[in-house]
């Protein structure tokens, strides 16, 4: 099963940009869909985005369409999630996920933490 760690998390400004990667080990990656998900305090994780096994289809949530942007690499076992002009409800622990069944994802990293000042 693959292992999920995630980094780029931090502090910013609204309007700022930061970039998260997930690095995966432990599996055959291109097998796996690839989501990002966040949990903001006291409130249920929410999907962020989505990447097909090639990477060929990429969804988003609404609150991020526009200004994320999610993308892999297969070569290096990592996924990304480039995040721009960031808002304060943005603010949320952010969790890489995998699945080999789109939509069930069963595999979580650890978390990173990303808070955005007003």
């Amino acid at each position: 099963q693959v292992h999920l760690v995630e980094s780029g998390g931090g502090l910013v400004q609204a309007g700022d940009s930061l970039r998260l990667s997930c690095a995966a080990s432990g599996g055959t990656f291109s097998r796996y869909y690839m989501g990002w998900f966040r949990q903001a305090p006291g409130k249920e994780r929410q999907f962020v985005a989505a990447i097909s096994w090639s990477g060929g289809s990429t969804y988003y949530a609404d609150s991020v369409k526009g200004r994320f942007t999610i993308s892999r690499d297969n070569g290096k076992n990592t996924v990304s999630l480039q995040m721009n002009s960031l808002k304060p409800d943005d603010t949320a622990v952010y969790y890489c996920a995998a699945t080999v069944v789109p939509g069930k994802y069963d595999t979580w990293g650890q978390g990173t933490q990303v808070t955005v000042s007003s």
